[in-house]
């Protein structure tokens, strides 16, 4: 990574700034009786219904009557929402505590794979932690997949921010905690940073661009 080229930074979402546990998801499909949760979704694979929510193709009701079709349920919409968003949880403080200072120094980005059910929960909890649903004033500016009908890994998804924004790739750095994804930005020329489970994007990158 050549940080001294760096002028962007694109951020990853879950496990970057809040703290997302998908067995906690599985675990609350599985006590409604889905046993089989993982063959649905995971954090490296999703069934083509999950995709379809993330990139905005489906409404959160479509997903709900689809969902009870794929898994032969009868789980009400707000079943289903519940454990589908057991898996987010607190914001990381110290991380966001960061984005002022880097903003002063670069063009900072959100880029995240989510959907419409997630996004209310996220400006939620937000909302709930910091007394306002302002996450995204933090960034100039945010791409969430289920918004831009696009997501990662697709190389249109990193490409999108970089042509929207006139940034060059060789000066943009890509960080997420989900390897394809990396491989994906790496695939449409962005030097990119893999920030692996549990370690704090602060620390990671202290020395580097911090």
């Amino acid at each position: 990574m050549h940080t001294k080229n760096i002028k962007n930074i694109i951020f990853d979402l879950g496990g970057v700034f809040i703290d997302v546990d998908y067995q906690k998801t599985k675990q609350a499909f599985v006590e409604l009786g889905i046993a089989n949760f993982d063959n649905f979704y995971h954090q490296s694979f999703s069934n083509p219904l999950f995709e379809q929510l993330e990139k905005g193709l489906i409404s959160p009701e479509s997903f709900y009557d689809n969902f009870r079709v794929l898994t032969q349920t009868q789980f009400s919409d707000r079943e289903i929402e519940t454990a589908w968003n057991a898996m987010l949880g607190s914001y990381r403080k110290s991380s966001i505590a960061i984005l002022p200072s880097l903003k002063q120094r670069y063009n900072i980005y959100l880029l995240s794979n989510t959907n419409a059910i997630h996004y209310q929960a996220i400006l939620h909890i937000h909302k709930a932690e910091y007394g306002h649903a302002g996450f995204d004033l933090h960034f100039h500016k945010t791409y969430y997949s289920h918004i831009i009908y696009e997501r990662k890994p697709e190389k249109v998804a990193y490409e999108m921010i970089l042509e929207e924004n006139g940034l060059k790739k060789e000066e943009t750095l890509f960080v997420d905690d989900t390897m394809k994804n990396i491989d994906g930005a790496r695939l449409a020329g962005l030097e990119v940073f893999f920030l692996e489970k549990d370690v704090l994007v602060e620390d990671a990158l202290m020395g580097t661009i911090l």
